[in-house]
Formats: structure tokens, C-alpha cells, sequence
């Protein structure tokens, strides 16, 4: 991937966080665009179409949480990457960071060489995730999933589900009945250089029992997890 081609938008409400992460990513050959609110970042979403944005959590007007929520309900925004930027000791959780959406958290202070690795990890994982799961609709018993056109049909009625949610139940339906492990999820879903909290995959399974059915998902404890086909 190019990174003349790659846009980032940074969110901050701090100008000198935003002067000196903006300076080192453009240093770096990427185009930075800038917000100082969550209002202000759905805003140049929606125009600029990132491929990452990355998000503080502590903001006026609209906090970092709820732009994260907002951004993903975007559909042309499904393949953005977001990632949280938190202050140590911020009251901050990173079970309902991800719940929100998002695909990482950055905490800072953050030496710029360090950033830099970070994003380019994350960067490497979009690519990672685009080519790890196939785009061949599934279709079973009361439930139809388009991966190409991120379409979701369950017993007639349209659903739309937040990217990371619907990529987990893509792959839990591939196979019906068979048993993901939980570093199979994780690296198939999150790629195998996120680090995230051991409670992530059971975030976004009771979340897809709510709008689908607890019966779909069943959890082989100490392993992983399982779609039921009935």
C-alpha cells in the first residue's frame, strides 16, 4: 500500500498532540487531515473517507466513544480502521472502546517512532483482514449474509451490525458447527499483531446473541465459540 495513497484523520481536542502526531505522519508520505471533536471528526469522515482515523477519547461536544459508535453506523466507512487514543490513567474502558467499534487503542504519551510502528501495523492488518475471509454469500436457514455487499438478512428483515460484529459472524456461519478457537478468532478477525483484552470476543458474540438468537452461539469453554445452524 502506498503511503501517498493512505489518508489518516486525527481527532484530538489538544493542538500540540495534533501539530506534532500530524507532522510525524506526514513526514511519513501519509495524508493527515485533523479534527478537534468527535462532531467535527464524523464530519471529515464522511468527506475525506480515511483509511484510519485515529480517535481521543476525552473530547467536548462529542467524546471519542460516541463519534466511534456514529462513524460505524457509515457504511461506506465499514473498512476504516479506528483506533483509540487514551491518556494513562484515563477513566477510560477498553471493553467499551471496543464495543463501540474500535480496532485498537494507542495510549499516550507516545514516542513518534513507536506511533509510527503502531500505525503501521495496523495499516498491514487492514490488508490482512480484506484478504483472510472469502466473499461468497452465505446462506442458511432464516439467515443470509453478503460479505461484497455488507448486507445482512435474518428471518426477512434487513440488519445492519457494526463491521467488526459482522466479520465474526461471517466466520462463525462459514462453518456451522465447527469450532473456532479463540487465537483462530482473533487472528482471522483482529489480525495477529492486535493486542486485545481477553474479554473482546465475548463482547461481540453476547452482542450478536442479542440481535440474533442466544441458540446461534455456542461457547465451548476454554476454547472458543460456535454457530448453530437452527
Amino acid at each position: 500500500m502506498n503511503n501517498k495513497k493512505i489518508k489518516i484523520l486525527l481527532v484530538d481536542d489538544e493542538p500540540d498532540i495534533l501539530e506534532i502526531i500530524s507532522y510525524n505522519l506526514t513526514a511519513q508520505g501519509y495524508t493527515v487531515f485533523t479534527a478537534n471533536n468527535g462532531q467535527e471528526a464524523i464530519d471529515k469522515a464522511k468527506k475525506e473517507k480515511p483509511n484510519l482515523i485515529i480517535l481521543d477519547v476525552m473530547m467536548p461536544e462529542m467524546d471519542g466513544i460516541e463519534a466511534c459508535e456514529q462513524i460505524r453506523k457509515i457504511p461506506e466507512l465499514e473498512n476504516t480502521l479506528i483506533t483509540f487514543l487514551t491518556a494513562r490513567g484515563e477513566d477510560y474502558s477498553h471493553v467499551s472502546g471496543f464495543e463501540a467499534g474500535a480496532d485498537d487503542y494507542i495510549t499516550k504519551p507516545i514516542k513518534p517512532k513507536v506511533l509510527i510502528s503502531k500505525i503501521k501495523s495496523l495499516l498491514r492488518r487492514l490488508i490482512t483482514r480484506r484478504d483472510s475471509i472469502s466473499d461468497i454469500p452465505i446462506v442458511l436457514d432464516g439467515l443470509t449474509i453478503d460479505r461484497e455487499a455488507y448486507k445482512i438478512n435474518h428471518k426477512g428483515q434487513d440488519m445492519v451490525l457494526p463491521r467488526k460484529e459482522f466479520e465474526l459472524l461471517y466466520l462463525l456461519a462459514s462453518r456451522p458447527g465447527k469450532v473456532f478457537k479463540r487465537e483462530v478468532i482473533l487472528e482471522k478477525i483482529w489480525g495477529s499483531e492486535v493486542i486485545v483484552g481477553a474479554r473482546t470476543i465475548d463482547v461481540h458474540v453476547r452482542k450478536l446473541r442479542e440481535k440474533l438468537g442466544d441458540s446461534k452461539f455456542e461457547t465451548i469453554k476454554g476454547v472458543g465459540y460456535k454457530f448453530q445452524n437452527q
